[in-house]
């Protein structure tokens, strides 16, 4: 079963980008941005593969990921920017952003200063929720939205990169691929699993 959501689900994610080509990219990423799961890891690679067949362009595809990365990041940013901490604190569970999060990308302003949020949009994970927190400390709405865009810049081309060496061996290693379909498949799940506990644990903790 959890197979077959996996594969609707990154079925879904090529059938958008195939569909609305770099628009569906923009989206895609704009979605992941507003703090949905929806892992850039599994849009920016199948870019490149469509890079390598001719069908996006290269660096379209990875200006349209910061693009969307850029949209999605301004509800997020505005709504710690209006509601401030405790509104977050509040909510913030709903989006799976716990008080511990929050803290952590305070750290990171702190010892960074505005860079924070270039680095962070290079970061797994980090990049989705950093947005809130830039909002609740009013960061300069030009620094933050410049920054979010180079930063997400560089690691749209890192993963379309990827896509497009992935994509010359596609064919070579699909077999190799199936045998380990499963295994992937579990590793998803509990990295998913250890992820939503850590992150409800600290909501309640909060």
């Amino acid at each position: 079963m959890l197979e077959t959501i996996l594969t609707s689900l990154i079925n879904w994610i090529e059938g958008v980008i195939v569909t609305l080509g770099h628009s569906g990219i923009a989206l895609l990423m704009a979605i992941e941005s507003c703090n949905i799961p929806l892992p850039s890891e599994a849009v920016m690679p199948f870019a490149g593969f469509l890079v390598t067949k001719g069908e996006l362009n290269f660096h379209l595809s990875a200006i349209a990921g910061a693009i969307g990365c850029v949209l999605g990041s301004v509800p997020s940013y505005y709504i710690g920017y209006f509601g401030g901490r405790k509104f977050v604190e509040k909510y913030g569970k709903y989006f799976l952003v716990s008080k511990k999060d929050l803290d952590n990308a305070d750290k990171w302003v702190e010892k960074y200063g505005d860079w924070a949020f270039f680095l962070c949009r290079m970061l797994p994970v980090v990049r989705t929720f950093i947005s809130l927190p830039a909002g609740i400390l009013r960061a300069k709405k030009r620094i933050f939205f410049t920054l979010t865009f180079l930063g997400s810049l560089i690691w749209c081309y890192v993963l379309v990169f990827v896509g497009v060496k992935f994509g010359e061996h596609i064919d070579k290693l699909k077999s190799i691929w199936h045998k380990f379909d499963i295994l992937i498949v579990m590793i998803c799940l509990i990295l998913g699993i250890i992820y939503v506990y850590k992150h409800v644990k600290h909501l309640k903790e909060s």
